[in-house]
């Protein structure tokens, strides 16, 4: 009994070494958290898909632009990162759309900082948490007349900050939509300069889609929805269909998911797409021609309508009743 007793002690003092050690390697920091995420994608092969997808600006710059991406998370981190990170550093060099740079620290929330640039992309950054002076360099920036555009979980940010939300349109609520589905999206207003991407045509794309926590949703009345999910087909329905919503929603059909957006703010300009959890999102030349359409909006070079969407008269276009 004695050496059974020893044995069993001697195995969980190696379990509890190993276990210790194990937490010791887990990565910690955000610099570690992304290297270990990240795994140097994207590869040469991802860059060439990426490179072969970029897309001819829609508009010439009124004059020479310049963005800051930004790719801090302090939650989920999205292996797309990188490639929607090199997908911008890709319109950069091969357009002349604008020139990037990218940052993950903080310290660019100035306002000195942030007069250097025409534009701010969130790609797919989540729970950030500036301080209350950058807080206010970001709204300033934004509302003297810069854009702002948002990639993804750009919609799962700044929740200890309203306003942070109150910028984006809205915040994160769940995902039932998952990355390994491939989903129906119909057009709101085909003829819109940012929807220009998808030739008059609903679209399936294979993605994750966010719904939004309703008291946070900037709604139709304040944002002109571009894309949404299209409910009538039974594949978006089915989501919601089984037992886990029984009871929550009425009729499936009758949801409402937005996925594109824009509005005003002050005298500057946002555009959010939800589009970009999957990392080959950024190799697709519909989606990217969308995005850049969307950013050079946000740059102030793209002239679009944003009359909110409960006050437009727009066509809405179906998705095909299967992906093409």
């Amino acid at each position: 009994m004695k050496n059974v007793l020893a044995c069993l002690s001697v195995a969980a003092f190696l379990a509890t070494g190993i276990s210790s050690a194990e937490e010791k390697k887990k990565p910690k920091t955000w610099e570690e958290k992304a290297a270990d995420r990240f795994k140097n994608n994207p590869t040469d092969d991802h860059k060439a898909t990426i490179d072969a997808a970029i897309p001819k600006p829609t508009v010439t710059p009124k004059q020479a632009r310049k963005v800051l991406v930004f790719f801090r998370c302090e939650g989920f981190i999205h292996t797309s990162i990188p490639f929607g990170n090199y997908a911008m550093q890709a319109i950069d060099k091969k357009t002349d759309a604008f020139s990037t740079d990218l940052a993950d620290d903080y310290s660019v929330f100035t306002k000195e900082n942030l007069a250097r640039y025409d534009a701010i992309i969130f790609n797919n950054t989540t729970h950030l948490k500036p301080n209350e002076e950058q807080r206010a360099a970001i709204l300033d920036f934004i509302e003297s007349g810069k854009g702002i555009a948002g990639f993804h979980a750009a919609a799962d940010n700044f929740g200890e900050w309203e306003k942070g939300i109150e910028l984006i349109g809205g915040i994160f609520n769940g995902h039932p939509w998952n990355a390994g589905g491939t989903w129906a999206f119909k057009l709101e207003d085909p003829d819109h300069a940012l929807n220009a991407a998808f030739e008059g045509k609903g679209i399936w794309h294979k993605d994750e889609i966010y719904w939004y926590k309703p008291e946070s949703f900037n709604g139709r009345d304040r944002l002109r929805v571009l894309l949404s999910l299209d409910m009538s087909k039974a594949e978006n329905r089915k989501v919601l269909e089984g037992d886990k919503w029984k009871g929550k929603i009425d009729d499936p059909s009758k949801v409402d998911v937005p996925v594109s957006w824009l509005k005003e703010v002050g005298k500057g300009r946002l555009f959010y797409t939800n589009l970009g959890h999957n990392d080959l999102t950024f190799a697709s030349e519909t989606v990217l021609l969308h995005m850049l359409d969307g950013i050079q909006y946000a740059l102030g070079d793209l002239q679009a309508d944003a009359v909110p969407s409960s006050k437009a008269k727009v066509e809405v276009v179906l998705a095909p009743d299967k992906p093409e």
